[in-house]
This record gives C-alpha cells, sequence and structure tokens, in this order.
C-alpha cells in the first residue's frame, strides 16, 4: 500500500480533449499509472497517477488546464471474488468512508488487480487494512542489525 499524488484534470466533455491531455503527457514522457473518467453534462474529470505528478503538474498547468492534487492509497490486491468486499467490509468497520476507488485487473481473472482508494482518512485506513493478497508498495522500516536495509 503506498500513497500516490492522483492529478484530476477538468476537461470540456467533448470529443479530443482527453487525447490532448494524454499526447502532451505522452509527448514528455510521462506515464498515466492508473485513471478514471467521470463526466457530467459539460465537462468530464479525469483523474490519473502520473509516473512524474511534478513535471504533470506543470505541463498541464502551463496548457492553461485546472489541476487538483489529491493524496490516494494505491495497491496490488488479488485478482479474486471477494478482495474487494472484504477492504470494504474492514473499512466499513472501521467506520472509514470510502470517497471513491477505481482499478483494473487482467479481464481473464489472472494475476493482480491496481485498486486507487480515496477515504476520509488515509492514515487510519492503512493501519486498518489486513487483506490477504495485498502486496506493500512500500519500503519497510529498517530494522537494527539488518543487512539488507529492508524488513521481511
Amino acid at each position: 500500500m503506498k500513497v500516490h499524488k492522483q492529478l484530476s484534470v477538468f476537461l470540456e466533455n467533448e470529443p479530443g480533449t482527453l487525447a490532448r491531455v494524454c499526447t502532451e503527457l505522452a509527448q514528455k514522457q510521462i506515464d498515466v499509472l492508473a485513471h478514471s473518467v467521470a463526466d457530467s453534462i459539460d465537462y468530464a474529470v479525469f483523474r490519473f497517477i502520473a509516473s512524474d505528478p511534478i513535471r504533470a503538474v506543470h505541463l498541464l498547468e502551463s496548457a492553461g488546464s485546472f489541476v487538483l492534487e489529491t493524496d490516494v492509497l494505491g495497491m496490488d490486491i488479488d485478482n479474486k471474488p471477494g478482495t474487494l468486499a472484504s477492504i470494504a467490509q474492514q473499512l466499513a468497520k472501521a467506520n472509514i468512508n470510502i470517497e471513491y476507488a477505481y482499478g483494473s485487473a487482467a479481464p481473464d481473472g489472472s494475476g493482480s488487480a491496481f485498486l486507487v482508494l480515496k477515504t476520509d482518512d488515509l492514515s487510519k485506513t492503512m493501519k486498518t487494512l489486513k487483506v490477504p493478497g495485498t502486496r506493500s508498495q512500500t519500503p519497510r522500516p529498517r530494522r537494527p542489525g539488518s543487512r539488507r536495509g529492508r524488513g521481511v
């Protein structure tokens, strides 16, 4: 589990606006690691995690886009029935609200899935979640006497 900087860009809801933003990012070698697009009548919100969020913000703002930065949790989870239910149940029991979530996995059910969560308390969420199949994406604290510099 790792805290990521999510960027949200407000786009006019018309053909080509998402293509323009993604092309600008690609031309600067900024990868979109995860994304969600939510639309309304007049605009769409493109939420994404970028490989280089600082450069992405600078690029998009210099092109005239309004960009919001939000901390979210990203985690690799098992791609099997019940994993998302377990996460949602644990957070509900801890009275943590899931404001939104998005993710993806291989459609054939193989491998792992990547889940992005925005909750009302990210710190409490990280302490609460105990999900089999969730793999840590952050280095563990160094233990005294550890030669490798990482926990096991």
